[in-house]
């Protein structure tokens, strides 16, 4: 029978299942040190109880933040667009007829003679 052992990850085996494998006295140690376990049940029927727990330990450092990344480069600008034509230019409008020609006016009386 296990009289002393270690366990990982929590409270050790318990019920009927397990009879006769743990002494009546033994005593189990978590491997990541959060607790120490006494067997509190009888060999036909272990249960455990915690006697001990270990203080958590320090948070270790926060990890180096690394370089910025490369920013990339400008993307290529194209050529200027090509220049319109210029727009048609219509042609000269047309000249109309010469206007008719107005009648020769009356003559005017004679003058006083002097």
């Amino acid at each position: 029978m296990i009289t002393f052992g270690t366990i990982t990850g929590g409270t050790p085996y318990a019920g009927t299942t397990y009879a006769n494998i743990f002494a009546l006295e033994c005593l189990l140690q978590d491997t990541d040190g959060s607790a120490v376990y006494q067997m509190t049940g009888t060999v036909a029927n272990p249960s455990w109880s915690t006697i001990g727990a270990g203080a958590a330990g320090a948070t270790g450092y926060t990890g180096y933040t690394g370089p910025t990344g490369y920013t990339g480069f400008t993307g290529y600008t194209g050529p200027a667009g090509a220049t319109g034509y210029t727009g048609y230019t219509g042609p000269t409008g047309y000249t109309g007829p010469a206007g008719a020609t107005s009648a020769t006016g009356a003559t005017g009386p004679t003058g006083p003679t002097g």
